[in-house]
């Protein structure tokens, strides 16, 4: 009989606006407060680390989107058989069910409508799939089988995972920005493409919900550290602003935005957007990026995602942060 892990937590706000939360695997380790040895699969340089989030491989120059979590149980032929399931009640978007469409495996991606923003979970290198898109899951529910797909490399049968991400999606014009970097191959994924997904790190998000420190998605992205933020000249709402608008700091003024400030996280995932008006943004021209304050601690401190480079005594986007903002404003 399987073992569901529900995170039923006193909430320190009124019940409503706390989340409902699942852990994803069947394994305890997580839930009974035990090391990180116990449920995080290491990569091949069995440094436990390097399955967490953030630049933890190849000595700090690598970075890892989520988190990857190992099976307790194996058939006779050495294949992971632990079930999968769905951290939060929500709605399947994407099933991804051939292994060799991307070097996620098949994969899941289920969006939380029922968070603040909305965000969406990813389950990635699943042996099988229990569920279609358009689905309505429960928290906890089964989605999958935790397994060891991929494409282009090859995960062998004792380090099987599943790899976990929680994210926001960038932008639903992801094909355009897709199409005009000519990567010579199709996104057979649409707006659920990896590169078109931003997160933080899942246990962090679990470790300060356990704690009762945040009860919402909206509150952990506002405790993050803000390590760039930015001016960029547009003249429009981007649509990440119009699907997250908890993250959008003032009302937009009608008719009368002439540039956006959004401050990022390190990953260059952005916690808040404030619309500019004419007045506001000066001699900002569409399409201009200005650089308005760094943290130079933090920038320094990750060495696997740079979003600044100093040049000439200033700071300067770097090619991840035109990126971003590509996907965000336009290509």
């Amino acid at each position: 009989m399987r073992t569901l892990l529900i995170f039923a937590l006193a909430a320190i706000a009124p019940a409503s606006a706390r989340l409902q939360l699942a852990w994803p695997t069947p394994n305890t380790a997580y839930v009974d407060g035990r090391p990180i040895e116990d449920y995080v699969q290491p990569t091949v340089s069995g440094e436990p680390e390097s399955g967490l989030f953030g630049g933890v491989r190849s000595g700090g120059n690598q970075f890892h989107e989520g988190i990857d979590l190992f099976p307790l149980k194996r058939d006779a032929a050495g294949e992971a058989t632990d079930p999968v399931f769905a951290i939060m009640e929500g709605v399947v978007r994407h099933v991804s069910l051939k292994s060799g469409d991307s070097s996620y495996g098949r994969y899941i991606v289920i969006e939380h409508s029922g968070a603040t923003p909305a965000f969406v979970s990813l389950y990635a290198h699943l042996r099988s799939i229990g569920v279609r898109e358009g689905d309505r899951v429960s928290r906890g529910q089964e989605i999958g089988v935790m397994g060891r797909s991929a494409a282009g490399y090859s995960i062998p049968k004792d380090r099987a995972h599943v790899h976990l991400e929680m994210a926001l999606v960038m932008t639903t014009d992801f094909q355009r920005w897709y199409n005009k970097q000519k990567f010579g191959s199709p996104n057979r994924h649409g707006i659920y493409n990896g590169m078109n997904l931003m997160g933080v790190d899942p246990k962090g998000f679990f470790d300060e919900f356990r704690a009762k420190r945040v009860n919402d998605f909206g509150e952990y992205l506002a405790i993050q550290p803000v390590a760039v933020r930015v001016r960029i000249g547009s003249r429009g709402v981007p649509d990440f602003a119009t699907r997250y608008p908890s993250l959008v700091t003032a009302q937009v003024p009608v008719g009368d935005v002439a540039g956006w400030e959004v401050g990022m996280m390190w990953t260059g995932l952005p916690v808040f957007l404030r619309p500019l008006s004419t007045a506001e943004a000066g001699n900002l021209r569409p399409g201009a990026v200005q650089v308005i304050s760094v943290d130079a601690d933090l920038v320094a401190k990750q060495r696997s995602i740079r979003l600044v480079r100093m040049r000439g005594g200033k700071w300067t986007p770097s090619g991840v942060l035109d990126e971003v903002i590509g996907k965000l404003f336009g290509p």
